[in-house]
């Protein structure tokens, strides 16, 4: 194995690290062309989040923002973020193509978001997210879905219609579940009518810091002289019991039949994996959720982290028989992980939909101030 990088080690060992975030000048100035070629970076993901700091904290979209509205003077926030983001996701998707085709389909793939205010609208998630695929027209482009009951439906269909979907805002194992049935029965959807399944991928974007952040918080309000031994340990318990299920769907005579025809395992993403509590290691998720088949998306400061200091060892598979059992610790403790899921799973649709709407209103400030220049 190579000793030159730890981010290369575990492209080596594995694992895919994806980039969780994307800005303009990443494209031109070389820095996409070195994640790729120096770190192995195999992939992109965005969010609205991540986009209102691009568009919002930076005159590089301006150009492009000044084109559109000379060339059509009423066009709305939404309509030119569209077009801001399909430019930004298709550029990086073709310095990603080589990528796409060296991993027979599997990585080299670039993320856009449907709107988060179609969270809880299936019909819409999925009229969006035909728009966005058939704008971006590359098939190393996911589509990103939240992982709502209407995002579960919705990534059904577009599955059936051939659309490759990265699942996002997951927290708990049995959303989980039925995110990968979903993807299941539209796979078998396209079987039954004989459409091709090859050229679809997906992820299920498991959340992980998040869920310790909440959990540990319930933690130190417990008068349990149990908890403190749980502080820590349940998001990557959780997430450890979600790759038991991925394991055993993806190696079962169910998925064989759809393997046959051509069909790629949905790979687990974790995501969410920049360390938030103090405490932890900046690279602690990194580090304990490497192993085979799988995504990590990380931010660009845990990506540096882990360049400089990480380690590459298959942990995600030790003490898999054991994630249940913290898992039934807590519940011990009367504290409910479902409960704290639904909640982060609300909160998490709520702060992209604020920065959406943030975002909005930047590109309605920039189109003003250029309308009055």
């Amino acid at each position: 194995m190579s000793n030159t990088n730890p981010l290369i080690e575990a492209h080596e060992a594995g694992q895919s690290l994806w980039f969780d975030f994307i800005q303009r000048s990443m494209m031109t100035n070389g820095d996409l062309e070195r994640l790729i070629n120096d770190d192995h970076v195999q992939g992109i993901t965005s969010n609205p989040s991540i986009f209102e700091a691009a568009i919002a904290n930076t005159d590089e979209y301006d150009a492009q923002i000044s084109s559109i509205l000379n060339e059509k003077p009423g066009t709305s926030a939404m309509e030119i973020f569209k077009q801001l983001a399909i430019t930004d996701i298709s550029n990086a998707a073709d310095g990603f193509l080589g990528t796409y085709k060296a991993s027979r389909g599997d990585d080299g793939m670039v993320s856009l978001e449907v709107s988060p205010g179609l969270a809880h609208d299936t019909e819409g998630t999925i009229a969006e997210a035909v728009e966005l695929h058939a704008a971006l027209n590359r098939d190393n482009v996911m589509i990103k879905v939240p992982g709502t009951s209407a995002g579960v439906k919705a990534f059904e269909e577009l599955t059936a219609r051939g659309i490759s979907v990265n699942v996002t805002l997951l927290f708990s194992v049995g959303r989980y579940k039925e995110i990968v049935q979903a993807y299941l029965r539209g796979l078998e959807r396209r079987v039954e009518q004989s459409l091709p399944v090859d050229k679809i991928a997906s992820v299920a974007s498991f959340f992980v810091s998040r869920v310790d952040a909440a959990v540990d918080s319930a933690l130190a309000d417990s008068s349990s002289d149990n908890a403190a031994a749980l502080k820590g340990k349940i998001a990557i318990a959780n997430a450890k019991v979600a790759y038991s299920y991925y394991q055993s769907i993806f190696n079962s005579e169910q998925f064989a039949k759809l393997s046959e025809a051509g069909a790629l395992a949905q790979r687990l993403l974790w995501a969410s994996t920049g360390t938030k509590d103090p405490e932890y290691s900046d690279v602690y998720y990194v580090e304990e959720l490497m192993g085979p088949n799988t995504v990590n998306t990380v931010p660009p400061k845990t990506l540096d982290a882990f360049r400089d200091h990480g380690t590459v060892e298959n942990r995600l598979e030790q003490g898999l028989p054991d994630a249940q059992k913290l898992l039934d610790q807590l519940a011990a403790l009367d504290i409910n992980l479902e409960a704290i899921t639904q909640k982060l799973e609300a909160a998490g649709v709520a702060s992209f939909s604020e920065a959406f709407d943030r975002l909005l209103a930047a590109i309605d400030q920039k189109c003003s101030k250029i309308k009055a220049a």
